[in-house]
């Protein structure tokens, strides 16, 4: 499961003329979810963007969590955060999940933000939405529930 969450002073999402869901203050979080992804991944994204200290403090330094600041979460399904565009140019998909999976997990993920005591909006999963917000820093930081499994460690190329 990928996240793209970017601060922002303000965000909404639509659809043709209706608004969908709409936050102050908070984060915007680009949520899309692959074939092989499960409630363990959306377990691991949440918690993760719940408790992420990307707020500042009085000398600007992250500091606050989304948790701390009671900041509003806009979630909204985003399966293009999955294209693979190694070959050719136009973005294959074949790694994101069907739709079906897909929202189960997005709505899954929605349900334990809300859980966690976060306020949030939403688009509406499978739909297209124009999406507008005003970005805080900006601060954009995209996040891999499979990074889990991978070690902090870099290669030194030795061995």
């Amino acid at each position: 499961m990928r996240a793209l969450v970017q601060r922002v002073t303000k965000a909404s999402v639509s659809i043709e003329d209706d608004t969908a869901g709409e936050i102050g203050g908070g984060l915007v979080v680009f949520l899309g979810v692959a074939k092989e992804d499960d409630e363990a991944d959306a377990q691991y994204l949440v918690e993760k963007i719940a408790n992420l200290r990307i707020f500042a403090d009085d000398e600007n330094r992250f500091y606050f969590s989304a948790l701390d600041m009671g900041a509003e979460l806009l979630v909204v399904s985003q399966f293009t955060l999955y294209a693979d565009t190694r070959k050719g140019r136009r973005p294959d998909f074949n790694q994101a999940a069907s739709g079906e999976d897909a929202k189960r997990l997005y709505e899954h993920a929605v349900e334990l933000f809300r859980e966690a005591g976060l306020t949030v909006a939403t688009g509406v999963f499978q739909e297209h939405m124009l999406v507008w917000l005003e970005n805080d820093g900006p601060v954009t930081i995209m996040l891999d529930s499979a990074d889990r499994q991978r070690s902090r460690r870099l290669s030194t190329g030795s061995g």
